[in-house]
């Protein structure tokens, strides 16, 4: 299984420690500008409501294509980025779970589920390892 949610931080830690990307909701009320949101000072990491990938290499193959949108924390965007801060606006959401339901990646289902209520928010971000 690619993709993780834990009930808690020592479940997390017992699984697999820190060595995660973390697909986390954007609690930054909308209207919040894109420095903001993409600052390293905005990301308050392993929420336990996240989704986690234990498996970067996969994820890179199986989803770069996908999450090609993303706004990195230097204000570009591109193919995401492994290591540090992608943002996705909420106007992605829909894009995305469309390709994601066309193009079937490893474990999409669990993904496609978890962008649904990624609705509620402002977006969401992806932060690599």
């Amino acid at each position: 299984m690619l993709f993780h949610i834990f009930n808690s931080q020592k479940e997390r830690r017992d699984f697999g420690g820190s060595e995660f990307i973390e697909i986390q909701f954007c609690r930054l009320p909308r209207g919040t500008g894109i420095k903001k949101l993409t600052a390293v000072e905005s990301i308050k990491n392993w929420q336990d409501d996240s989704l986690y990938v234990s498996d970067e290499n996969t994820f890179y193959r199986e989803y770069a294509d996908i999450f090609n949108c993303g706004i990195y924390n230097n204000l570009e965007s591109g193919t995401v980025d492994m290591y540090g801060i992608n943002y996705y606006a909420p106007s992605l959401t829909d894009p995305i779970i469309e390709r994601l339901i066309n193009d079937k990646p490893a474990d999409y289902e669990v993904l496609v589920e978890w962008l649904r209520m990624s609705k509620a928010y402002n977006g969401f971000y992806i932060l690599g390892i």
